[in-house]
């Protein structure tokens, strides 16, 4: 019987992959047959049951590097030891984010920074650092989870909407710079996802409001994203695969939205 996983005998970084959208990420390029490094903060025992998970579910390796994505001496570390124990970085995702929300004139100065390091400037030297090995291999697809904020703002986001917009640009510039070699650069847009961070946001309207989860979070989703419904990590994974598949070779540079019609409005 032939094995027609697309990412057999390859190694897949995905940062902030302990839970969210890295993971959901993560489970699909591991079923793929992709050997995983989880990056990301958690308990050991979490982190062990992750990695028990997704190598039993999947039959590929997987390891864990708990590299801090604010420190560009710790990235280069991550990468270096992907590349030592996975033996190499065929794909790249970078999807370390955080998040903080305030008026521009109030928005303490250290929450820039932290934002702007670690949604943008990691992606900055984890691919500096991963390029020479992808192009000594032929063969590189990176990945760099933006968000519909990376095409539209919303107000009180300043810091994630520059880091956002800024790593839409970076991804079109690395895709230009690599646009005669077999390695794509491309980013993912999503609007709304359910995840842990977005969940909190849902009980704290319903709290506010006096609305039920359920009602609370169609309140949340109808301003912004029209299709009334939540982008799942699941959808974005198969997304990520896509863009790692041959039929994407040609997909250079672009800022995949998929945000339930949020930008087209």
């Amino acid at each position: 019987m032939t094995d027609h996983k697309t990412l057999k005998n390859k190694a897949a970084l995905i940062t902030g992959s302990t839970s969210g959208i890295g993971l959901g990420i993560a489970h699909a390029l591991a079923a793929q047959g992709a050997d995983i490094m989880l990056n990301g903060f958690g308990e050991p025992t979490v982190i062990q049951e992750l990695i028990k998970t997704l190598s039993e579910e999947h039959h590929v390796r997987v390891l864990h590097h708990g590299a801090d994505m604010s420190r560009p001496q710790e990235i280069e570390d991550l990468i270096r030891i992907t590349e030592s124990k996975l033996g190499r970085i065929d794909v790249l995702v970078n999807n370390a984010g955080i998040q903080h929300v305030a008026p521009i004139e109030t928005f303490p100065v250290d929450r820039w920074d932290a934002v702007i390091a670690i949604n943008l400037s990691s992606a900055f030297h984890s691919i500096r650092c991963a390029l020479p090995g992808m192009k000594k291999r032929g063969f590189g697809r990176i990945i760099n989870l933006a968000s519909v904020h990376g095409l539209v703002a919303s107000a009180q986001k300043s810091a994630y909407v520059a880091a956002k917009h800024g790593l839409v640009g970076l991804t079109k510039v690395v895709a230009l710079e690599n646009a005669q070699t077999p390695i794509t650069c491309n980013a993912i847009c999503p609007g709304w996802v359910l995840t842990p961070l977005v969940q909190k946001q849902v009980d704290a309207r319903a709290a506010a409001k006096s609305l039920s989860n359920t009602d609370a979070k169609h309140d949340l989703l109808i301003e912004k994203q029209p299709s009334g419904e939540f982008v799942t990590p699941e959808q974005l994974g198969q997304l990520a695969v896509f863009l790692c598949s041959d039929a994407a070779s040609q997909v250079r540079g672009v800022a995949w939205n998929m945000d339930g019609g949020w930008a087209a409005q």
